[in-house]
């Protein structure tokens, strides 16, 4: 499923009024929300039944160039993982 397919779900299942930009509205708000809950002091978005997103930190590491096998440098970073909630999980 794509954006516009869940805005095109969220226009015939939700309750976010008459129009398709309404739902298009909502959808990157909670978006926004997710983001601005990453970004923030905790780093964790819990939504109890789907699931939590989590940022981790990767340390920095040495890795190969894969066409000339070459050493590189990795830098730290910060990445987001996600961990399904007990709903999701038996909905799949």
């Amino acid at each position: 499923m794509n954006k516009a397919e869940l805005v095109e779900y969220i226009y015939e299942h939700g309750n976010v009024g008459e129009s398709k930009a309404a739902a298009e509205r909502a959808l990157v708000a909670v978006l926004d929300a997710v983001k601005a809950g990453l970004a923030g002091k905790e780093g964790t978005v819990q939504l109890i039944g789907f699931g939590s997103f989590n940022v981790k930190k990767r340390k920095a590491r040495t890795g190969r160039n894969p066409r000339t096998g070459e050493k590189i440098k990795i830098k730290a970073s910060k990445t987001v993982s996600f961990r399904p909630g007990k709903g999701l999980k038996e909905a799949i």
